[in-house]
């Protein structure tokens, strides 16, 4: 499953994925991770939780890539059970035009893999019309 947090810059997408994953972090058996991509405003993400600043990443730079690391993380980890992607549209390449081919992308890993991801969007619902909802929520 893929749960979707859209909204406009500022609206409070950030701390909502951090109560988010605070909250999952307390009822999971396995591993949450939390990406962003700066290491701004982590000290209220829960010790327990895996935080990945993207920036520390630089040869990360298109969505194969990310998808790779994504991979990669559970590759190395198979106790891995949600996964936080903060801020989507400030990491690799990834932009309006390319989210729906990488939301297709991650409910594939979802499905192989066990995942549970919680991406926010600087967006509108409008602006996602391309995503299909199959395999989506939206998170308000």
């Amino acid at each position: 499953m893929v749960n979707l947090l859209a909204g406009p810059k500022g609206t409070g997408k950030t701390q909502q994925m951090i109560e988010q994953a605070n909250a999952q972090a307390k009822k999971c058996n396995g591993n949450v991770v939390f990406i962003k991509k700066t290491h701004r405003d982590t000290a209220s993400v829960a010790f327990d939780i895996r935080t990945i600043c993207m920036d520390d990443f630089p040869a990360i730079t298109n969505i194969d890539e990310y998808i790779g690391f994504l991979y990669g993380m559970y590759s190395s980890n198979h106790d891995i059970e949600c996964v936080f992607i903060d801020g989507i549209l400030k990491h690799a390449d990834i932009s309006l035009e390319s989210i729906p081919t990488f939301i297709e992308r991650l409910k594939k890993i979802s499905k192989e893999c066990g995942i549970e991801f919680y991406v926010s969007i600087s967006a509108s619902k409008d602006d996602l019309a391309n995503v299909s909802a199959e395999g989506c929520t939206y998170l308000n």
